[in-house]
């Protein structure tokens, strides 16, 4: 056990301990007194909750076993411990919670209740999958999905809640259903918001006969660099320049303007950049006066 704590940092370990905290309030405070059901094996211990009674925090522990030794195989040791952390201490958040029962007043309102929801658990599941980790279950399947083919963790996650939330008619009606559906959709964007840390960025690709103009210009205003790119027209086999930069989405309009003010015949690609990392982004840069420079 010592040795798996130092494979993980500090911050690690307190990402996993909110996010899987906020996971169980959701599940114990939002989701039963409401009758919103789950996906994946969370799904899957809600519904054994309601036919046999069985503390969920039990059969979240027995349903992954055979699930960690898939991910052991597949996502590696590193992985593998710290999801069986998280399944350790979300059994916990469960058991405790239920122990102080708190009733939160909704006004019975399915809708409020959905959102809700979603939002606690799409802010649980984001922070501990945004810091390397799962909860294990659908989570670990996921996670094999998004190695293997590149598909978000919450679009698959969205796809196997809905396999679970149709056996969730065993003990739910088909609305009380259609609302967990809107639950595991707004948690999914939730994920996929905390996930790209909530900010994109814009790719600008220009191409321009006056690309040392534009490049020139958006350095002088705005600050950020750019990079030529040698290109070809397919058509008069002309070579020239392209310009690349990433800029600010605040920044936009502005890059826009001098383009417009150089160049008004250039062509422009503009494209949403999910994360950046370096100089001007993960790095700071020299910040400017209101006043001016």
């Amino acid at each position: 056990m010592t040795s798996f704590f130092k494979q993980i940092k500090p911050l690690n370990f307190v990402a996993y301990t909110i996010g899987c905290a906020f996971y169980a309030f959701a599940l114990i405070y939002v989701n039963i007194p409401n009758k919103l059901a789950e996906g994946g094996v969370t799904g899957i211990t809600l519904i054994f909750r309601a036919l046999f009674s069985i503390n969920p925090a039990i059969t979240n522990i027995i349903f992954n076993v055979p699930i960690l030794i898939i991910g052991f195989l597949k996502l590696g040791k590193r992985q593998i411990l710290s999801t069986f952390y998280c399944i350790i201490l979300l059994s916990f958040w469960l058991w405790l919670f239920q122990k102080f029962p708190i009733l939160i007043n909704l006004d019975h309102d399915k809708l409020i209740s959905a959102l809700l929801a979603g939002l606690l658990i799409g802010i649980g599941l984001g922070l501990v999958f945004r810091f390397g980790s799962t909860t294990g279950g659908s989570d670990i399947i996921a996670r094999i999905i998004e190695q293997k083919f590149g598909v978000t963790m919450g679009k698959s996650l969205f796809a196997i809640d809905a396999i679970v939330l149709a056996m969730s008619l065993i003990y739910l009606n088909f609305a009380e259903m259609m609302y967990t559906l809107i639950m595991s959709f707004v948690s999914a964007n939730v994920i996929n918001l905390i996930q790209d840390g909530g900010y994109s960025a814009r790719e600008f690709m220009i191409f321009s006969s006056q690309p040392v103009e534009i490049a020139d210009k958006i350095m002088k205003d705005l600050e950020r660099g750019s990079t030529y790119i040698n290109i070809e027209g397919a058509y008069k086999r002309t070579p020239g320049k392209a310009v690349y930069v990433v800029v600010d989405p605040s920044e936009v309009r502005q890059v826009r303007e001098i383009i417009e003010e150089i160049d008004p015949k250039a062509f422009v690609s503009i494209r949403i950049v999910s994360e950046q990392l370096g100089e001007g982004f993960t790095y700071l840069r020299k910040k400017r006066s209101i006043f001016g420079r």
